[in-house]
């Protein structure tokens, strides 16, 4: 049996979709309630729903030996694992935005940068060379600016309408994200052929 660690929240229902246009039985998941593991008897496959940071950590420890998990968190956390396929969906990107009217206050000097990836944040800056300080907010971050938290906010966004409803303006872009297959080292050696597989139908090959 592969066992695949899927991603709660935004990329849960476009994978399930996805596996679903690949022939994969996902009748279980439909009905699921509150359930975290499933069956795909169909295709020999239990699937669990993790959030996406414990995502990389249940491939990396061979718990799950596949993973679905956005390129966002494989760049903020690391880890060691095979990073086996680009996926077209959860696609969106990392931006630096600021309340409207402090556009020229970018390049201006020192910034406080409120976000929920600090080690995107950092990397990004300092390949910019800009002197910024880190804030970690862990829940509505389009507020920082807004309350005075922070200057700017690094985050994540697929149309840029929540920062505009909140008052921000995207001055930066950081990286565009996408959905990635993850392979744990030792199941691709011992399930090598069920890991191809499923990569195959993923890729509609």
């Amino acid at each position: 049996m592969l066992n695949v660690a899927l991603t709660k929240g935004r990329l849960e229902e476009d994978t399930m979709e996805l596996l679903k246009n690949r022939g994969y039985g996902i009748e279980e998941w439909e009905s699921k309630g509150r359930q975290l593991i499933l069956q795909d008897r169909k295709k020999n496959v239990r699937y669990f729903l993790v959030k996406s940071a414990d995502c990389l950590t249940y491939v990396e420890h061979g718990v799950a030996d596949v993973g679905v998990v956005g390129s966002d968190v494989m760049e903020e956390y690391g880890g060691d694992y095979y990073d086996m396929l680009d996926m077209d969906i959860g696609i969106c990107k990392f931006v630096v935005a600021m309340p409207k009217g402090k556009e020229a206050n970018y390049e201006s000097g020192h910034l406080k940068i409120g976000t929920k990836y600090p080690n995107v944040a950092t990397k990004f800056f300092k390949g910019k060379g800009f002197d910024v300080e880190i804030v970690k907010i862990e829940g509505s971050v389009e507020l920082g600016p807004i309350l005075g938290l922070c200057d700017a906010i690094v985050d994540i966004t697929e149309t840029g309408t929540t920062l505009k409803e909140n008052g921000l303006t995207i001055v930066d872009e950081v990286f565009d994200i996408n959905a990635k297959l993850i392979v744990n080292k030792a199941s691709f050696r011992i399930k090598r052929e069920q890991v191809m597989a499923f990569i195959d139908d993923l890729k509609g090959e």
